[in-house]
C-alpha cells in the first residue's frame, strides 16, 4: 500500500469514527422542545443538512423552517414578523465583517431569540467575540445534522434534567407471529438479568394478552392513561402499574371489547413520555396494526423490533414494514429482526436466508417452533426462562435482551448461536 493509500485509508476511517461517535451521542439525544427555527442557508450543503434534522424524530415538537439567504434576508423578513425561539444563520463573512452584518438582525430580534452562526472561518478570537455579543453557538462548515442537533440541544435541553429511560416496541408482521410472546418474554429478561426496573406496556387495549401471560388481573391499566392525559404523572401512574416480578411492572390492556379504541394520531405519547421518566428501560407490545397512532408510537422509540414468520405473507408485510420506518426515522438504525415459529412441521417455509435477503438485513434471532413449551408456558402464566432457565430458546431471549438494549453489538450476536438456523440452510 502506498502512503497516499494508506493515508486516504487512515482518513477515511477516522471520518467513519467521528460519525460513528457524532450518531451514538445523537441517540442519546433527549428530544428537542415544542420550539420555534428558522435557518437561512446561503449553501445547498446546510440546506441539505437541515431537511435532514427536519425528518429526525427527535425534532417531533420542533417548528422548523428553512429559507434561502443570508444575514440580509433573515433581517428584512424579521423586520415586519416576530422572530422564532432560535435562529440558524449560514454567512460567508469574514472576522473583520461578521458583527457589523449581523447588526441589522440584532436591531430586530426578540431579546429571548438565540442564534447560532455557521460561518466559514476556524477562529477563536472570533467565536469569543460573538459569544460576548450575544450569540449561541458558532459552528464552521461543514457542519454534520448531528452537529446541529446537538448545538441545538445544548441551547435548549435541560442539563439537569433526569435522564430519559430506552424505550422499545414490538410489533409482528402479522397477526399471530407471536410478537407479544416476544415482547413479554424480553421485559422480562431485561428486568431479571440486570436488575433494571422495566416497565411493559401493553398497547393492544382490546386483545392485549400481558395480563394472561404474568398471570394478572388488574381493575386499571393503560386505558386509564390514555383517556386522562392530563391526570398522567408519576404518582398515578404508580397507581395503574401492576408488579410483575422484582424489576418488571406492567401498564396492562382492559382486554375488553365495551368500546371501540379509535385513537388519535398523538394519543399514546403523553404514556411514553411518562414512562420513559419514570423507568430505565420501556417495553411496548404493540399490536399488528397500521394507524396513524402506531405509526407515531413507532416513529418515537428507540429501537424497534419486528418479529415474523418465515412465510410469503411476512415476507411482504416486513419488507413494507422496513420500507416504511426507513422512511419515518431516516437517522435511526434498521429496525430489528426475529424469525419465529421456524420449523413447524407440515407448513411449507421460506429459508431465513432467502427470508432476509429482500429486506436487506439479518435476523437478530431465529426461534424454532416449540408448542410444548411455548404453550406451557402460555397457560401457566410463566415466561420460558421460569418453565427452563436451560433451554436454547431462554439462552435466545437473554441474546435478545442484551441486543435491543445495547449491551451487546449485532456484530457480536451474530458469532454467538443467534444465528446458527441460518448457516445451516
Amino acid at each position: 500500500m502506498s502512503t497516499v493509500d494508506y493515508e486516504i485509508k487512515n482518513t477515511t476511517e477516522l471520518r467513519n469514527a467521528e460519525d460513528a461517535i457524532r450518531m451514538a451521542e445523537l441517540e442519546n439525544m433527549r428530544p428537542l422542545p415544542r420550539i420555534s427555527v428558522h435557518a437561512f442557508c446561503e449553501s445547498e450543503e446546510l440546506q441539505r443538512v437541515m431537511e435532514r434534522c427536519s425528518h429526525d424524530r427527535r425534532m417531533s415538537k420542533v417548528g422548523l423552517r428553512i429559507t434561502s439567504g443570508g444575514t440580509a434576508a433573515a433581517a428584512n423578513m424579521f423586520a415586519t414578523a416576530p422572530t422564532p425561539n432560535l435562529i440558524i444563520l449560514e454567512t460567508k463573512a469574514g472576522a473583520a465583517n461578521l458583527l457589523n452584518e449581523l447588526a441589522p438582525l440584532a436591531a430586530v430580534c426578540d431579546p429571548s431569540t438565540k442564534v447560532i452562526v455557521v460561518g466559514y472561518y476556524n477562529d477563536i478570537a472570533l467565536y469569543r467575540e460573538l459569544v460576548r455579543n450575544g450569540i449561541s453557538e458558532y459552528m464552521v462548515q461543514p457542519v454534520a445534522m448531528s452537529d446541529i442537533m446537538m448545538a441545538m440541544a445544548t441551547i435548549f435541553v435541560d442539563p439537569d434534567a433526569e435522564p430519559l429511560g430506552r424505550s422499545i416496541a414490538f410489533i409482528g408482521a402479522k397477526g399471530g407471529v407471536g410478537s407479544s410472546t416476544i415482547a413479554h418474554n424480553c421485559a422480562f429478561g431485561i428486568s431479571n438479568l440486570f436488575s433494571t426496573e422495566t416497565i411493559l406496556a401493553d398497547l393492544d387495549l382490546p386483545y392485549g394478552t400481558a395480563n394472561i401471560d404474568f398471570d394478572q388481573d388488574p381493575t386499571q391499566g393503560i386505558a386509564e392513561a390514555v383517556y386522562a392525559p392530563d391526570r398522567l404523572d408519576e404518582v398515578f401512574l404508580d397507581r395503574l402499574l401492576t408488579k410483575c416480578s422484582e424489576h418488571l411492572s406492567l401498564l396492562a390492556a382492559p382486554s375488553l371489547l365495551d368500546r371501540a379504541y379509535d385513537f388519535e394520531g398523538q394519543a399514546f405519547q403523553p404514556v411514553l413520555e411518562v414512562l420513559q421518566r419514570n423507568a430505565p428501560i420501556t417495553v411496548l407490545d404493540v399490536p399488528h396494526a397500521w394507524s396513524e397512532w402506531t405509526r407515531s408510537v413507532l416513529a418515537s422509540v428507540d429501537e424497534v423490533v419486528i418479529c415474523a414468520s418465515p412465510d410469503l405473507a411476512n415476507l411482504r408485510n416486513a419488507k413494507n414494514m422496513v420500507d416504511a420506518l426507513r422512511k419515518m426515522r431516516p437517522n435511526d438504525k434498521m429496525p430489528h429482526l426475529i424469525l419465529n415459529q421456524v420449523g413447524m412441521p407440515k407448513r411449507p417455509e421460506i429459508s431465513p436466508s432467502d427470508f432476509c435477503e429482500p429486506l436487506e438485513t439479518g435476523p437478530i434471532a431465529i426461534i424454532p417452533f416449540d408448542a410444548n413449551l411455548f404453550g406451557n408456558a402460555a397457560n401457566s402464566g410463566r415466561m420460558i426462562s421460569e418453565m427452563d432457565a436451560k433451554s436454547p430458546t431462554a439462552e435466545t431471549f437473554s441474546q435478545i435482551s442484551h441486543i435491543v438494549t445495547g449491551r451487546i453489538a449485532i456484530k457480536k450476536a451474530r458469532k454467538g448461536g443467534l444465528l446458527g438456523l441460518l448457516k445451516r440452510k
